[in-house]
């Protein structure tokens, strides 16, 4: 039996615009050969199953092996087999619409998968690292011929009678020099434990050793008797595949280890598995995640039929579950995915709002079953849980009821249960609720102070999303107004029309303001005064909620760079009504006035962190004169 002929492709150029647009990604190759042969054990598997093949399975497995010396890769499978007349029809008639349409839609192509995906060429990335590739096969029906197909890279193609005398098919790769990096063992090994680790048919893998004692074919290529292996490199049962009745908690966090080994213990994990309307199995688990945004991204792992294909899955994913760890499954998403494919496809989507349902329904359910447990693991999910409820109205909606809002005092509220608490102290004159939070309790523990003097809540606000989480309060929850504690005094962030009578005249009041704006220098520096408790302070530096906030957002890469460059303006409200000021006012003493106001004010900068340099040494060596 001998055959020649020319590859149906409609083009002499396939195989340099193969090498030319999939070279970034060369390294699949081996995800596709060994893909492909797994699916031909797993076909004999099905076959025996329905009783359309009756002979010994055996040991179902792939064989990955390496010559560095003969700069051969084999892949080799005792699957179906193929006869010469299917390996012509899947072989060699790649069916494009036209070489000159593939050629145009694909000359600025840089997404491999979307090549090898839309034309079939999985087979054909081989020719990414070899010069030659070389089929040996034996079908599995009865009284079925060995086949050899092989071919140079060109178009042309010879098919003769093979070798092979077990059912099964070997893919021989003669690798080019550009190809050289994969006849490294760590590569190999690199590559395999990327793609291959979880596929459900054991994968050996090892180098070639023994020739056989002719030492070379009849073209004077190398022949073997055997190869030397490692191991069998994959877990072909992990735990996505088992039901979770059958599973332990120590065996979800084994997986884990093995997925994430230097990582910490997760806090718990959700098993996905549904059949309809799409296919899905997988695990996530929820890290630790404290306040690292970015260092958790991107541990999801991407598999179809236990074959990985990315770990960049945020268009199956919503965002803000991307700070998950774990695997997802579907088969309903093709293994040479490319990102349009993703964007547009409409399983994905509905992929991606099961995923949401699925991961709200365990957080509330946790909450349920063990609030005090879950309050103690609000440090690692409430980043998490936030920024889900910034992103999406649905999850907004789930969790709004499990969220947790924490004060300076570490106790936990729901949503609800907070507006019930602070309703009947906070609300101010106009019949709004007033909710004030710190994001930094140390360095703005005197405005802390003043709210609690008043018996007012102050919530913790000092995650990296909080930003974004107050404003989105603010537009979900109804006559609720939320001010920083200190973005003024407190009985301006809480207004409630009862402010005490003004102990100075009005001639007075004009004096005492410009005695302060003669103190202080600093540039942007609003002076106002007011009439405060007398056990207020006597002067407080405030920045305005809205603006300290527009400018906490655009530091954030928030899209408000106008907001960024405008310079810090502060209002400096002075205690009219304390006892300091009536005697700055009252003082005959014109350098005495000027710096007892200079000495309040840096005091008021001070608890505000802004004193510093030489404004810092000036105030300690005043003080020491005025001490």
């Amino acid at each position: 039996m001998q055959e020649k002929g020319t590859i149906s492709i409609h083009t002499e150029n396939i195989f340099p615009i193969i090498k030319k647009f999939l070279y970034s990604d060369h390294e699949i190759f081996l995800r596709e050969l060994v893909s492909n042969a797994v699916d031909a054990t797993q076909k004999i598997k099905r076959l025996a199953s329905l009783g359309q093949y009756s002979g010994t399975l055996g040991d179902l497995q792939v064989e990955v092996a390496f010559d560095k010396e003969a700069k051969t890769i084999t892949v080799s499978d005792n699957g179906l087999g193929m006869t010469a007349e299917e390996i012509k029809k899947y072989i060699n008639q790649i069916a494009f619409s036209g070489a000159t349409e593939f050629v145009e839609k694909f000359k600025d192509a840089k997404d491999a998968n979307e090549i090898i995906g839309r034309f079939g060429l999985g087979f054909y990335s081989a020719f990414m690292v070899a010069d030659e590739v070389e089929i040996q096969t034996l079908s599995y029906q009865d009284g079925a011929e060995p086949a050899r197909w092989v071919c140079d890279g060109s178009t042309e193609f010879e098919i003769t009678e093979g070798n092979r005398t077990a059912r099964g098919t070997t893919i021989i790769l003669h690798v080019n020099a550009d190809g050289e990096e994969f006849l490294e063992k760590h590569r190999l090994e690199e590559i395999l434990n990327k793609y291959c680790k979880f596929l459900p048919v054991p994968i050996k893998f090892g180098m070639r050793t023994e020739r056989d004692e002719d030492g070379e074919d009849e073209e004077g290529k190398p022949k073997y008797t055997d190869f030397e292996v490692d191991n069998i490199i994959n877990n072909t049962n992990p735990i996505w595949t088992k039901a979770p009745a059958d599973l332990t908690d120590a065996d979800y966090l084994d997986f884990y280890k093995e997925l994430y080994p230097f990582s910490e213990d997760p806090l718990f994990w959700i098993h996905l598995n549904v059949d309809y309307p799409f296919n899905l199995t997988g695990v996530l688990y929820f890290p630790k995640v404290k306040n690292d945004f970015e260092i958790t991204k991107n541990k999801i792992k991407l598999f179809s039929r236990q074959v990985f294909i990315t770990d960049e899955v945020k268009d199956i994913v919503p965002e803000f579950l991307m700070l998950l760890h774990g695997v997802i499954d579907s088969p309903d998403i093709p293994l040479n995915v490319s990102r349009s494919f993703l964007q547009a496809d409409g399983n994905v989507k509905k992929i991606n709002s099961y995923i949401t349902k699925k991961v709200a329904d365990k957080l509330a359910e946790l909450f349920k079953a063990d609030r005090k447990g879950f309050e103690e693991k609000w440090g690692d999910i409430g980043l998490f849980v936030k920024y889900g409820m910034v992103s999406e109205d649905k999850f907004y909606d789930k969790a709004k009821d499990f969220a947790l809002i924490t004060n300076t005092k570490n106790e936990f509220y729901t949503l609800p249960e907070y507006a019930e608490k602070v309703k009947t102290l906070q609300t101010n004159k106009d019949g709004s609720v007033v909710y004030l939070y710190t994001n930094d309790p140390a360095k703005q523990d005197t405005f802390i102070q003043s709210a609690n003097k008043k018996d007012y809540d102050v919530m913790l606000m000092n995650s990296p999303i909080d930003n974004h989480f107050v404003a989105l309060l603010e537009q979900k929850l109804e006559k609720t107004v939320i001010k920083r504690v200190d973005a003024d005094v407190i009985d301006k962030l809480i207004n409630k029309g009862d402010a005490p009578e003004h102990v100075l005249t009005e001639e007075q009041t004009k004096k005492v303001k410009e005695i302060f704006e003669k103190a202080i220098t600093k540039p942007n520096m609003k002076v106002e005064i007011e009439s405060l408790s007398p056990d207020e302070l006597p002067v407080t530096v405030t920045m305005d909620e809205f603006m300290r906030r527009m400018k906490d957002m655009a530091a954030m890469g928030g899209g408000m760079s106008f907001y960024g460059t405008l310079p810090d303006n502060y209002k400096v409200s002075i205690n009219g009504n304390h006892k300091l000021i009536s005697r700055i006012v009252n003082d005959e003493n014109t350098e005495e006035q000027t710096a007892l106001a200079k000495q309040a004010f840096d005091l008021a900068l001070l608890s505000q962190g802004l004193l510093t340099g030489a404004e810092l040494t000036e105030f300690v060596n005043r003080s020491v004169s005025l001490i």
